[in-house]
């Protein structure tokens, strides 16, 4: 694509974007729905102004790695340590009973073959972090406890996710689960959330005392970026998302996050003011980028709302989709309304979903019909959940969506 119309793309992207979701947030509407609705309007659901490209794929995924370091920053490590047996059970949880369920009710309700309910139950297995995320930031939650909660269980349902998708590839591929293959990605991407943190605070920790030496915060903000890429490279080339190495990233840097019998590695905070400072623009310029896209993924149009077929399997996997998450926040202590917000938090399957959809597509296993109500589920789950969200702390005076 000649490049002058990918910046006119972006332009009418950027504006429209920021401009309906500023109209929702006045409505009492999640501003991320207005985002993800200019995506389904501009894109091939409707007027297909914006085509799918890789340069928007890339400013989209930047947004999204973005946005997960800045999360990891602000993290309260204490707190997430605290609801770590919490967080667990709700990711596995959240990613078995929909798998489970999916597969279940595919299989012997709609007989489907061993492979397409395995699939159908893997595209209903992952929480898209991203959207999850930036709705609980809007609505100020994200420091609550339930709210940790989630952060924890999302990134490990990411990885569940992950873990699923390779593991369903091969399968579709061979016919057969390769054991070791699976249990050696495990291995990989568990030792890097170990020693990915600490890898990162001792960077951090050289990075403040070059600044110091040069006597400059100037060149801070770059290098950060640069650790932030190198960490989502990383984490792709063992297996896991690359969002997810952003987070590991943001941990690093946090204040409150400090190496165990190694206090001393610790950046200064003149440093992380900067960066917090530095980062805080480009968050709020290319996250709104990635919702967007999220819409334009969506083709709205390969739905036929005429068939018996597409609303019978609609209602059943979206219900399906619903409860086997719903299930997850009813595991947790606490309020009814912290356990209905655990829940559905844990909902939106998003760009997961969609990939999960994508590959069904290309690879065969889902026909057209299927592919259409996949894309349907995904994003009916992903566009209740914030509102549901919304209502549901309506009260707090200080929403920002």
């Amino acid at each position: 694509m000649e490049i002058h119309l990918i910046f006119l793309h972006l332009a009418i992207l950027l504006f429209f974007a920021r401009l309906t979701g500023d109209i929702f947030a006045k409505f009492g509407i999640p501003s991320v729905l207005g985002e993800i609705f200019v995506g389904i309007i501009l894109g091939q659901s409707a007027l297909g102004i914006i085509p799918l490209n890789d340069a928007m794929k890339l400013l989209a995924e930047l947004g999204i790695i973005l946005l997960l370091f800045h999360i990891g920053l602000e993290a309260d490590i204490k707190q997430l340590k605290q609801t770590g047996f919490s967080a667990a059970a709700v990711a596995i949880t959240g990613a078995l009973a929909p798998m489970a369920m999916g597969f279940l009710v595919s299989y012997f309700l709609f007989d489907f073959s061993i492979i397409t309910s395995l699939f159908i139950g893997g595209t209903l297995t992952a929480t898209s972090i991203g959207i999850t995320v930036r709705v609980l930031e809007d609505i100020g939650k994200m420091k609550e406890k339930f709210a940790q909660i989630v952060l924890g269980a999302a990134v490990l349902d990411d990885i569940f996710g992950v873990i699923v998708l390779a593991a369903l590839y091969e399968f579709s591929k061979t016919q057969e689960i390769n054991i070791n293959a699976t249990f050696l990605l495990v291995l990989y991407i568990g030792t890097f959330f170990l020693f990915a943190p600490v890898a990162g605070k001792i960077i951090a920790y050289f990075v403040s005392n070059l600044s110091k030496k040069l006597n400059t915060l100037d060149f801070v903000p770059p290098v950060v970026i640069a650790v932030i890429l190198m960490f989502a490279f990383a984490a792709h080339e063992i297996g896991s998302p690359e969002i997810l190495g952003a987070f590991t990233a943001g941990i690093a840097f946090s204040r409150r996050f400090t190496i165990p019998f190694a206090a001393a590695f610790q950046a200064d905070k003149s440093i992380i003011h900067k960066i917090e400072e530095s980062l805080s623009p480009l968050i709020w310029l290319f996250t709104p980028i990635f919702f967007v896209y999220v819409g334009l993924q969506l083709n709205l149009k390969a739905i036929d709302f005429s068939s018996l077929s597409f609303w019978s399997m609609s209602i059943v996997l979206f219900i399906v989709a619903l409860f086997s998450k719903l299930l997850g926040g009813f595991i947790v202590k606490g309020t009814m309304k912290e356990k209905l917000s655990v829940g559905f938090s844990m909902l939106p399957r998003g760009e997961v979903g969609l990939i999960f959809a994508e590959f069904g597509r290309i690879s065969g296993i889902y026909d057209d019909t299927l592919y259409a109500v996949i894309i349907f589920v995904v994003a009916m789950t992903t566009l209740l959940a914030p509102l549901v969200l919304k209502s549901l702390w309506k009260e707090s005076k200080n929403s920002q969506i």
